[in-house]
Formats: structure tokens, sequence, C-alpha cells
């Protein structure tokens, strides 16, 4: 069983910046590809990032624009999302995600374990 608590969400203005963190309890975390979703009232989890396990690759959804970074400190536990140039658009709850080997990283079925999310709002 793994875990997961995102922290670092809140208010932000339109082109500032923000860095999630999601902290993994267990032993096994350095297995698990982490990736952040998140979503909005209505609609269903998109997909923003994964890294894989070993923090050698990291793919972004298109959303992503260039301007989010996932990374992870396996000695920590802890897999980190930052935004910047954050615009309103942008404001939703963001999950953090643990799979073993995903097969379609933008999948939310793929993943095994869940966070309870943290909401990131960009409002001036």
């Amino acid at each position: 069983q793994v875990q997961l608590v995102e922290s670092g969400g809140g208010l932000v203005q339109p082109g500032g910046s923000l860095r999630l963190s999601c902290k993994a309890s267990g032993r096994t975390f350095s297995t698990y590809d982490m990736a952040w979703f998140r979503q909005t009232p209505g609609s269903d989890r998109k997909f923003v990032a994964v890294i894989t396990w070993d923090g050698g690759s990291t793919f972004y959804a298109a959303l992503a624009g260039g301007r989010f970074t996932v990374s992870r400190d396996n000695s920590q536990n802890t897999v980190y999302l930052q935004m910047n140039n954050l615009q309103p658009d942008d404001t939703a709850v963001y999950f953090c995600a643990a799979g073993l080997r995903p097969k379609a990283y933008d999948l939310t079925h793929q993943y095994n374990f869940w966070g309870q999310g943290t909401q990131v709002t960009v409002s001036s």
C-alpha cells in the first residue's frame, strides 16, 4: 500500500508560481512511476505530467505548455510539480498518483494509488 498526501496548493495571481508536493508513505515509493493529474468541477481528471520510477524520464501533457516541471526525490519519498506562469485556466484540484509501469501515462485507471488532492486557484 502507498498513501499519498499532496500539499502546496493555494491562491496565486496570474503569472505566479506554485510548487506542489506529494509525500508518499511506505518503502516502495521508488518503484512507482508518479503522475500529476488535475480536475475541475464536472470534468474528468486530466493528465498533467509523469516521472518514471527512477526519475530518468518525464512526460508532459500539452496543457503544461513548457511551464510545468515534474521531479522526484526518492530519498524523501516525494514528488514535486513546479508550476510557473500560472493562468486562470490552471485552476483545478491537483492530484498525484502512483502506478507500476502504467502502459498509458495519461489514463487514470493505470494508476494504483491516489492522493486526496490540493486546490490550486489562479485569480487576480
